[in-house]
């Protein structure tokens, strides 16, 4: 989806430009990804249990759970973001979230941070296959945008001197719209708080009938090649 482009830009190899479809452009923050950022602590500091990264990227989050003793694991679809979280000491695989994912309906904690609420350009859709890998009494930890933004979606690509990559579609989501989107989505909305000008929610799955909740087992983290 990122392509070549992203994986030039975790390298330092080029200055990427994220492209919207009214033909504005951002600067792709790859910097932000590589090392810890302002915020990260509130979100880290809210993970229980074996936790998954989603858009894991370069591993930031997923290095810093580790070294609290949190188990964790890191998704993400771009081969050099999954290299560079590896070779920092993360537990990281190449996978989509919408793919085969070790320990579907078992993680007490799922992340999407850096506005990975954005992926596949269908935040509902996104929430309720979190919905699916999350424990029954688990939680997902959500990055969205400040309140008063517009829910949307939109066609991006990245670019560089000349040089574009394809077109995918990506969404935004602010703060005071994520609870209707969770709730579409079977989940409910507990918390949201903002960090060093960041803003998350924190989202809880809908309870079930005593008689339909099944023991909950430990995740065990295998990877795979």
């Amino acid at each position: 989806m990122l392509g070549e482009l992203y994986e030039a830009a975790l390298a330092g190899a080029a200055q990427a430009e994220v492209e919207h479809s009214d033909g504005t452009r951002v600067p792709l923050e790859v910097d932000r990804w590589l090392e810890a950022t302002p915020g990260d602590v509130s979100l880290v500091d809210r993970c229980s249990g074996p936790t998954l990264d989603v858009g894991s990227g370069p591993g930031r989050l997923t290095v810093a759970l580790a070294e609290r003793g949190i188990p964790a694991l890191g998704i993400d679809v771009t081969p050099y973001a999954v290299q560079i979280a590896q070779s920092s000491g993360a537990f990281a695989i190449l996978r989509d979230v919408f793919g085969r994912v070790p320990g579907t309906g078992r993680w007490r904690t799922v992340l999407l941070a850096d506005g990975n609420i954005g992926i596949g350009g269908d935040p509902a859709a996104l929430l309720r296959r979190i919905s699916d890998l999350l424990a029954p009494d688990g939680h997902a930890l959500v990055e969205v945008q400040a309140p008063g933004r517009p829910l949307r979606t939109d066609q991006v690509r990245l670019c560089q001197q000349g040089t574009a990559g394809d077109w995918f579609p990506w969404a935004y989501v602010g703060a005071d719209q994520i609870g209707d989107v969770a709730r579409s989505a079977g989940l409910v909305l507990r918390e949201t708080w903002t960090a060093d000008g960041r803003w998350f929610a924190a989202l809880d799955c809908v309870p079930a009938a005593p008689a339909d909740i099944e023991t909950s087992q430990d995740v065990y983290l295998v990877y795979e090649s």
